[in-house]
């Protein structure tokens, strides 16, 4: 049976939950820094280290290689590149942590949107001896285009710049001006060396001229806000329950996870996209009834009247229910092989509705270097990110993805054979951006 290394304190107080990813130019380190994060804060199964203290040994290397903690493809081992997203979790005594340990090369910049879709926070590793390049760039685009609310920069290998403050500080506040520009809200510089451990679990007693936080100090201190309950209160409906049985010959109940906000007992709603308004009778949670719930809790909700409701609709408060719209404008990143093309026929999956689409326009693709948008691609190919404009069959409630990562983003997906060819985010494309104003209707579609 697998034991770890050293148990941390009582995790019985860790209750909070932060989603982070790591992010970087290869060989910056990231898979190095993931694993001397989970090593030096003993999360570390027995067996675990002993098979990587294996595997870097038939290397010739005398000391653990720390990344095959997270490099876990046989590509990703023989290469020494991060290839797929890794999952990773871990807790300490004040906080529960799942870590998204993401690709590095441009060709899997798709991961990595994958990897940072759901974080709260991101860092971004930065080569102490090469400074901000252009794949430094790329990831903090990305970050900001995801309204990732954190991002952390480590500058990585100051072991290499002999601990040198003004490297460390010419490279900070490089980065931090990019990152504004983006709309980035919070950016924290933190210098470090994941090889030898400055600053990753314990502070360093070769950069006495820092003061701030270490990484893992910072994970465990950085505000992250789960309140979803202050957000527009969005219920997705999954699954419409009718036992009609003796027992409950009349009951109609509509199953789902709440999107955001809450719900109560004795509220108006109005069901979208047709418009029909109710008043909420019943709330059920884990078979028991409930007076409200809230996000994220997955619950059924009886309504007052005998409403047309299916899996696909939406449940909102009648006064803050979303518009609707069968015109989508957005910001895609392509993540299918095969390319995005004006006048292509998709399906669009938000929440639990999909719909048939068409590809009505591709307005600009964006440059991730310097944010200029290159204007009327034609198409979108893997890793390309750019803006669309999206007619849909039905009508669809979608929320900016500003104003809600959950109810804000949507899929596109081959209706051939149900490959994911794009993920979506409504409206403008960073904080700062301006939204890409949409063509005018073209005529000869057939909705």
């Amino acid at each position: 049976m697998s034991t770890s290394t050293e148990q941390p304190a009582d995790l019985s107080a860790a209750t909070t939950l932060l989603r982070f990813a790591t992010a970087g130019s290869v060989d910056d380190g990231k898979s190095t820094l993931v694993g001397r994060l989970l090593h030096d804060s003993k999360s570390v199964l027995t067996d675990q280290l002993e098979a990587v203290e294996h595997a870097s040994r038939s290397r010739g290397q005398e000391a653990p290689d720390l990344a095959l903690l997270t490099d876990g493809l046989r590509a990703e081992r023989e290469q020494g590149i991060t290839i797929d997203v890794a999952y990773r979790y871990f807790a300490t005594a004040r906080r529960r942590f799942i870590l998204a340990d993401t690709p590095g090369h441009v060709q899997y910049t798709r991961n990595m949107v994958t990897g940072a879709s759901t974080a709260e926070l991101a860092v971004v590793l930065v080569d102490a001896r090469n400074g901000v390049v252009e794949q430094t760039r790329r990831h903090a685009a990305v970050a900001a285009l995801l309204r990732v609310p954190h991002v952390v920069l480590a500058v990585n290998k100051m072991d290499l710049v002999d601990y040198a403050e003004p490297v460390f500080a010419a490279i900070a506040e490089e980065f931090t001006t990019y990152a504004k520009e983006l709309g980035v809200p919070e950016i924290t510089a933190i210098p470090i060396s994941a090889l030898a451990g400055d600053n990753v679990v314990e502070p360093s007693a070769n950069m006495d001229w820092y003061g701030g936080p270490t990484v893992l100090e910072h994970l465990e201190t950085v505000p992250v806000s789960h309140d979803l309950t202050a957000c527009h209160a969005r219920f997705p409906v999954q699954y419409v329950i009718r036992p009609q049985t003796a027992e409950h010959p009349d009951y109609r109940g509509y199953a789902g996870q709440i999107a955001a906000g809450a719900f109560r007992v004795g509220e108006e709603v109005t069901v979208l996209p047709s418009g029909k308004t109710s008043t909420i009778t019943a709330i059920d949670a884990l078979g028991e009834a409930v007076d409200i719930a809230w996000a994220p809790q997955s619950v059924t909700i009886r309504l007052a009247d005998d409403i047309d409701i299916s899996r696909g609709d939406l449940l909102a408060p009648t006064g803050d229910a979303p518009a609707t719209s069968q015109d989508v404008e957005a910001t895609v990143c392509h993540v299918a092989d095969r390319p995005l093309a004006v006048g292509q026929r998709v399906l669009l999956k938000h929440t639990t509705r999909t719909v048939k689409a068409i590809v009505k326009d591709i307005p600009s693709r964006l440059t991730l270097d310097d944010l200029s948008q290159h204007p009327a691609p034609g198409q979108l190919v893997a890793n390309d990110i750019g803006r669309v404009v999206v007619r849909t069959a039905e009508p669809l409630a979608l929320d900016a993805y500003a104003d809600s990562r959950r109810t804000g983003s949507f899929l596109l997906i081959d209706p051939s054979d149900g490959t994911t060819l794009a993920a979506g985010m409504a409206g403008e494309s960073f904080a700062t951006g301006k939204a890409v104003a949409a063509t005018e209707d073209e005529e000869g579609w057939d909705f």
